[in-house]
């Protein structure tokens, strides 16, 4: 039995020697393997004398026992070893600060948040949304909004033009979201009461234009819709949006192409140095431009001017953010600087409602 002590031992030797789970695993299929050393010494007991198998089969079974308890005690030491490694790599102090959550890191741009406030606002009123897209045709852009053909505003200095089609046809980037109004009335029966928020595009830069602004609309038409309601919807809004009581308003008389009357919109408010107040105070502040739909436009769109009359008002998204949250200069919107972000958006789940308070 020499030579089984002796293959004992190397067998031993070799369980305590593995360096890993794959080392240790080479060494049972070795040994214990459907061709292993030991499992080859089991297949000779068959070949033995009764007298020769009562003394060679326990000691070749005890030696399996002995290389299996050696090989299972050699894997459970290298997992502890594995454990204690990864514990050690990927310690993790709990007495750090929690890292915030993107909920709270996250923050609405204020573009976003005050159109959610308009929309929440109007939408009160009975008002739906409606959208189009940016790059529009001189008809809905210009034609059918009764600008002249020799209208400023069509000029290049003005508006973005596309490149000329073959036919002469230019596309070009709205220039404010009227053109909503003109699908949206020849596409939708009337009653209508929607509102028009979206991006618009001129040839302007400096503290409060950008090249890119946001402007949102407003349009009812309807047999009966008359000034007085105009009046009513937009001190209400006025008084929603800036979250005060009551507002003074200001109508003078100003010229749009597609609204007849027209008029400029001023509000009271209370001004100390750049900070101004609205709801309080003597002065005065141009907000908006507004008036009755021009029946030029209500023809364009196949309705009867003579059946169906209605009013229309355009604000800038941008100009009414500024004022609200006293951000001084309009380019920064448009800066990416997530500091900036940080100090003046609003947590994600904040949202805009007229029970809870749009800007709590």
């Amino acid at each position: 039995m020499t030579d089984l002590s002796r293959q004992e031992a190397e067998i031993l030797a070799a369980v305590a020697g593995a360096a890993d789970e794959a080392g240790l695993e080479a060494v049972r299929v070795a040994a214990l393997g459907k061709k292993g050393s030991v499992s080859e010494l089991l297949k000779s007991l068959g070949a033995m004398s009764p007298d020769e198998r009562k003394t060679a089969g326990p000691a070749i079974n005890g030696l399996k026992d002995k290389v299996g308890a050696a090989i299972a005690a050699r894997r459970e030491a290298l997992q502890a070893e594995a454990l204690a490694a990864r514990l050690a790599r990927e310690t993790l102090d709990v007495t750090l600060p929690v890292r915030p959550g993107p909920l709270e890191e996250g923050r609405i741009h204020p573009i976003s948040q005050v159109i959610d406030e308009i929309t929440a606002i109007f939408a009160d009123m009975g008002f739906s949304v409606a959208e189009g897209p940016d790059i529009e045709t001189d008809f809905y852009n210009f034609t059918a909004l009764n600008f002249p053909a020799d209208h400023p505003a069509r000029e290049m200095h003005d508006t973005f033009f596309f490149n000329p089609k073959p036919d002469g046809e230019r596309l070009l980037l709205r220039t404010h979201t009227s053109p909503v109004q003109i699908r949206t009335m020849m596409s939708v029966p009337p009653p209508i009461r929607v509102v028009c928020p979206g991006r618009t595009y001129r040839c302007d830069s400096d503290a409060t234009h950008t090249p890119m602004f946001h402007q949102i609309e407003g349009l009812v038409i309807d047999r009966s819709s008359h000034f007085g309601h105009l009046k009513w919807v937009l001190e209400s809004f006025l008084k929603a949006f800036f979250e005060v009581d009551e507002v003074k308003t200001r109508f003078r008389p100003s010229f749009f192409p597609f609204t007849e009357p027209s008029m400029e919109v001023d509000v009271g408010c209370a001004r100390s140095g750049s900070e101004i107040r609205i709801g309080e105070g003597d002065d005065w502040l141009e907000i908006l431009g507004c008036g009755m739909v021009h029946p030029n436009v209500i023809r364009a769109c196949g309705l009867d001017p003579d059946e169906f009359q209605g009013f229309a008002w355009g604000m800038g998204i941008d100009r009414i953010a500024m004022l609200k949250y006293g951000m001084p200069d309009l380019r920064a919107f448009f800066d990416a600087d997530v500091r900036w972000l940080k100090h003046y958006g609003f947590r994600p789940l904040d949202l805009p409602t007229l029970v809870g308070g749009l800007s709590s």
